[in-house]
């Protein structure tokens, strides 16, 4: 019986994740990362564009305080924010930084992870913003069928 390092094994465990599985643990983060708030976090983390008047450019990712991303991400309580971004620095996909004023300055900005991610969900929030009408319109038309 041959000996596997500690790199063999979770190399072989990496090929072997399947989200398909009820136990893998890609399912769980699949969970993790499609929650809104997970999404639009990162979203907003990751830049977004300029909502000056006359603006042509993209604000790029850059470290947010915790009072900028509540206003960037409307309807969010202080508790899921807090909880969201929580997960994502335990995660790997943000960190967060205290800078030592009075009172104490506390940025969060995405890691290379986070930032490999905003790609994705990025592109999601621009399909779902792009789509919104087409299913507005059918879901009025299956639930005038439904009635």
């Amino acid at each position: 019986m041959a000996t596997t390092t500690a790199a063999q094994r979770r190399a072989q465990a990496k090929a072997e994740y399947d989200a398909f599985l009820a136990a893998c643990p890609s399912r769980m983060l699949l969970d993790q990362i499609s929650n809104k708030w997970v999404t639009l976090t990162v979203s907003a983390l990751g830049g977004y564009p300029s909502r000056e008047p006359g603006a042509d450019h993209a604000v790029g990712p850059r470290p947010m305080r915790y009072s900028e991303l509540s206003r960037q991400l409307a309807g969010v309580s202080q508790k899921m924010l807090t909880q969201t971004l929580r997960a994502l620095e335990r995660d790997g996909l943000v960190t967060r930084t205290a800078t030592a004023t009075v009172p104490v300055t506390v940025t969060y900005e995405l890691t290379d992870l986070g930032r490999s991610l905003h790609q994705l969900v990025r592109s999601l929030k621009g399909w779902a913003e792009a789509h919104m009408d087409d299913v507005l319109a059918h879901r009025a038309t299956h639930d005038a069928r439904a009635s």
